[in-house]
């Protein structure tokens, strides 16, 4: 682990000391982004020593081929995947015909990094002594704007400290770039034209196969002592990059501020024809309000953020910074202002999973963001979901499934399922049960009523027929099963009657049953569009329930919990705890042979169930499973500990409640994984924050209204939080012995507080 690297603090993530051997980790956890665009923290002046570099553009991908050694029928002909987009950050430096280069440089010292998570800025400080024994200060400061999002500034000071210096500093474009996840080292970008204009630069450039149109832009001004200087550039081009070049002599104590521009635009947004036009205007406009007003307005639409987003944890500094760090990283994925874009596993820190969709949107961000943001937020996650639902249908299709079945996409970027291993892309389909339990957790916690009619009983449709499909009766057990699938546990393969899977397709066949009806009777004019285009009809529905009623589920009398598929005790049970430590992660240091005939559970599958449908079990029946699945969990997937901090709060248990939150909330900060530098946990991260809000405060939706069943961790003195609950902001204040609620919205709010039943309204504090 590599936490000492990094000091606890509230706000703030520091790097102190130079050390090569952490670049990568740390371009990664001080990873910037606005939700429109992305990078990692990647160094501005040229570094020759180990680094991964990434800069990516929301919604901008391309359709790597898929490489497998043996095509099978349905496999998916493309990985869709995040491109490394042209590089806008680049400076190169030289000092006495020598280039600025840590991994060169005789000396380094003093040299700190600082994510600031409040104002949503990542910094440098450093000195460093070249081989010519002049010695630099540097400091440098980044932001993606959030007020002009198409818009990064950089504020780029070099300073001598001994010597003199005959500096030459090189502000740059390059589209001469490569993604490090490529599957046949294919050029992802064609360069249209460069071009240089005085101080501003422009390359226009478009993705090969999706012909995604980009224009990169940069304006770059040099300062001294608070005055613009009047140094002229020398502009260089080459087929893919352009250089405006500063060249000017610098005396000890004296030094030299450049100021950078840059960002995309892209025909996402604009036409194709105007992207450098449009580049021109984001331009002018942070040119004529400069950078110290760019970044105040930057910081106020942070502020903005944490009014409503922020957890306050007292007394554990550690906790502390891992939510702030979680909440930031989501809000710097999704904003929620373009329904075209979604979730990627690793947002803009890394190219892992393809920068796709998961099911983890569902499953995981969607409650984050109903909570934190304005409910068209979550509603735009769901709508796109619906305007995919021709390509899940499509997708399904090519598996043999028929009748406007639809199977949603395991990965994907445009709807189209881009995953290429068998045992997830034909049988982990239990993301299905996922986008159908959002739908119902969106209705049930906005108490928005028009998503369902307006889509998302069409997308319920699809998949019901889906599930429809997918079971078959078995007369040795006189009832349907699910044959062939992988559960939340992708640690087996290829099983039969996931008890996860089973449950989530019989609950969706009934709930969308129930929607039908409610349909038709409540809003006929939907329904009747719905009907139509659908083609589904009261038989159909009929056999839906006919199913429903007789799905079998594993089951074992002697120890009374539900079996996570057929064979499962067929196999040793033995507990993770008597594990060699050598042998963890044991997807490391285990063959995939030995991993599927073993035990042990990647992440929540039985306990993922009961994660959702807690309301349809006693407590009895949710403390057995748990005891019996949680020691053979070795929680090698990010969105595992989570789960299993909230149904440990629920059952009680305290101790492992927070040790289960520490890991996710600090997976990566503490680099659990050893794997930080490929990115981070995006998704996972809206778990984290469920283990709070779900978890110690216990918040729930019970009989149409809020429910808590607060149990704050003995190591922190309290807990504050703010929800959107149906359009009122209700801020939640947990101690040990009492909890406090305040709104001041005039419409009463009815709430829960460990079953009593209580009320607030106005501006009024109810402590209890």
């Amino acid at each position: 682990m590599i936490a000492k690297h990094y000091l606890e603090n509230p706000w703030k993530i520091i790097e102190h000391g130079w050390n090569p051997e952490n670049v990568k980790s740390s371009e990664s956890l001080f990873s910037i982004g606005n939700g429109a665009m992305g990078q990692r923290a990647n160094f501005e002046e040229d570094y020759s020593g180990s680094s991964f570099q990434g800069s990516y553009i929301g919604g901008v991908y391309y359709p790597d081929k898929t490489r497998v050694g043996w095509w099978k029928n349905g496999y998916p002909e493309y990985f869709a995947k995040v491109l490394n987009a042209p590089n806008w950050i680049g400076i190169h430096i030289t000092v006495n015909d020598q280039v600025l280069d840590l991994n060169q440089c005789k000396a380094i010292v003093d040299y700190e990094r600082v994510l600031d998570m409040q104002m949503g800025t990542y910094s440098r400080t450093f000195q460093c002594t070249l081989q010519d024994n002049t010695v630099l200060q540097i400091e440098s400061l980044r932001f993606l704007s959030l007020d002009q999002i198409n818009l990064g500034a950089i504020r780029y000071t070099v300073k001598v400290i001994q010597g003199t210096a005959a500096l030459e500093i090189s502000p740059y474009l390059d589209a001469g770039i490569t993604n490090q996840d490529s599957n046949w080292e294919d050029q992802f970008w064609q360069v249209d034209a460069l071009s240089t204009e005085a101080d501003r630069a422009f390359i226009l450039s478009h993705t090969l196969k999706t012909a995604f149109h980009v224009c990169t832009y940069m304006k770059t001004q040099l300062w001294s002592e608070g005055k613009l200087l009047n140094v002229p550039a020398k502009a260089t081009e080459t087929d893919h990059k352009t250089t405006l070049t500063y060249t000017l002599p610098l005396s000890e104590n004296n030094s030299v501020t450049l100021i950078k521009y840059g960002g995309y635009v892209s025909d996402r947004n604009y036409p194709k024809e105007h992207l450098k036009h449009q580049a021109q205007k984001e331009l002018e406009k942070a040119s004529e309000i400069g950078f110290d007003v760019l970044l105040e307005k930057h910081t106020n639409e942070w502020a903005n953020i944490w009014e409503r987003a922020d957890i306050q944890i007292g007394g554990d500094v550690k906790a502390q910074q891992a939510i702030r760090f979680n909440i930031f990283q989501l809000n710097q994925t999704y904003t929620g202002n373009d329904a075209g874009l979604n979730i990627g596993p690793k947002g803009f820190t890394g190219e892992k999973y393809g920068g796709s969709t998961y099911w983890d949107t569902e499953a995981y961000c969607i409650p984050f963001y109903m909570a934190t943001k304005k409910q068209e937020v979550a509603r735009n996650l769901l709508a796109y979901r619906y305007q995919q639902l021709d390509r899940a249908i499509e997708n399904a299709t090519k598996l043999g499934f028929t009748s406007g079945a639809a199977l949603y996409p395991m990965v994907t970027m445009n709807g189209e399922e881009c995953h290429n291993e068998w045992e997830i892309t034909f049988e982990e389909i239990h993301r299905n049960g996922a986008i159908a339990f959002a739908i119902f957790n969106y209705e049930r916690y906005t108490a928005d009523t028009s998503y369902i009619p307006e889509m998302g009983l069409e997308v319920l449709i699809g998949i019901s027929r889906f599930w429809a499909q997918r079971f078959n009766f078995s007369k040795d057990k006189n009832a349907y099963v699910m044959l062939g699938v992988t559960g939340p546990n992708e640690y087996e393969n290829n099983v039969n009657n996931n008890w996860y899977t089973n449950y989530i397709a019989q609950w969706c066949l009934e709930y969308t049953a129930k929607q039908v009806a409610r349909i038709r009777s409540e809003f006929p004019i939907d329904y009747k569009r719905i009907a139509a285009k659908t083609k589904v009809d009261t038989v159909e529905l009929e056999q839906w329930k006919n199913i429903a009623s007789q799905v079998y589920f594993p089951y074992d009398d002697d120890k009374q919990v539900f079996l996570q598929q057929d064979g499962f005790l067929d196999k040793e049970l033995t507990p993770v705890a008597d594990l060699n430590t050598s042998e963890r992660p044991i997807n490391q240091h285990w063959s995939w042979d030995r991993i599927l005939r073993s035990p042990y559970i990647k992440q929540a599958d039985v306990l993922q169930g009961f994660y959702l449908f807690e309301n349809q079990f006693d407590l009895k029946t949710l403390e057995r499973n748990y005891d019996f699945y949680e020691p053979l969990t070795v929680h090698e997937s990010s969105l595992s500990p989570c789960v299993h901090s909230i149904i440990a709060s629920r059952l009680g248990k305290e101790e492992q409640a927070y040790t289960f939150y520490l890991r996710t909330a600090r997976l990566d900060l503490d680099d659990y994984n050893a794997e930080v530098e490929e990115g981070l946990h995006i998704t996972s991260m809206a778990g984290t924050w469920m283990s709070i809000v779900e978890g110690f405060a216990g918040m729930r939706i019970v009989d149409d209204q809020l429910s808590f069943r607060p149990r704050l961790p003995k190591a922190w003195d309290s807990l504050e939080f703010r929800i959107n609950f149906r359009g009122v902001i209700l801020s939640v204040t947990i101690a040990h012995t009492t909890i406090a609620f305040s709104t001041k919205s005039n419409d009463p709010i009815r709430l829960m507080v460990d079953d009593v039943a209580h009320e607030i309204a106005g501006s009024r504090v109810l402590s209890i």
